[in-house]
């Protein structure tokens, strides 16, 4: 899909009254011994943060994302693949603010360089292992970003086209246990890296935006 195009749905999305469509199901997690779904409300004690979903045109006209391979450390979200961003700080101004801070911070993102900010704001996502509620930033750069990934967190730095996000991409449905949980969920496969949870969401929101019949 072209750049224009993309930017062009996003934004009619934004101005008209539908509501954004859903990622596709078999994203989301279920456990696969016959319990409930896990919980995806936000718990009372949930912070706040951001992540920024960049738009941006490769040198055919393409649309491209920006994601990121995070380090592989001890602790949560090891090796996952995300959008740049992280919790929100007092001096923010709102959520747009705070995924521009973080993507600066985080790929050395120039702010200068998006020049649509906060066009769309996907559905909220809650992190139960982290206690995060995420604010998906929806914006726009009418070029190619120089980015550098900041070598205390990120390994690489991710640039696939949103095709791979459409509705009827492949979904790759994966069964794990994590943290004594058995659960079965789906995600899409970037550069050889599997990307599931709340990115794959998120993922698979704006590809339902991108691949659904023009806003009239």
């Amino acid at each position: 899909m072209k750049f224009d195009e993309a930017l062009g749905r996003v934004v009619a999305y934004t101005l008209s009254s539908r509501p954004w469509p859903d990622a596709p199901a078999e994203l989301m997690p279920v456990f696969t011994d016959g319990r409930l779904r896990p919980r995806l409300e936000p718990s009372p004690t949930a912070r706040s943060a951001a992540v920024l979903v960049l738009i941006y045109p490769d040198e055919a006209g393409e649309a491209r994302l920006v994601l990121t391979e995070r380090l592989t450390y001890d602790g949560h979200h090891s090796g996952e693949v995300s959008f740049p961003g992280g919790k929100a700080e007092p001096d923010d101004a709102n959520a747009a603010a705070t995924a521009l801070r973080e993507a600066g911070e985080e790929i050395g993102l120039d702010p200068d360089v998006v020049e649509h900010l906060g066009i769309g704001f996907l559905d909220e996502v809650f992190i139960p292992v982290s206690d995060f509620r995420i604010t998906p930033v929806i914006a726009a750069a009418e070029r190619t970003p120089v980015l550098t990934p900041n070598p205390a967190e990120v390994a690489r730095i991710l640039a696939p086209g949103v095709d791979a996000f459409l509705p009827g991409a492949p979904v790759e449905i994966v069964e794990r246990t994590i943290r004594d949980w058995p659960l079965r969920y789906g995600g899409y496969r970037v550069d050889g890296l599997h990307v599931w949870g709340a990115t794959a969401r998120i993922l698979g929101q704006l590809g339902a935006i991108l691949g659904s019949d023009p806003v009239v």
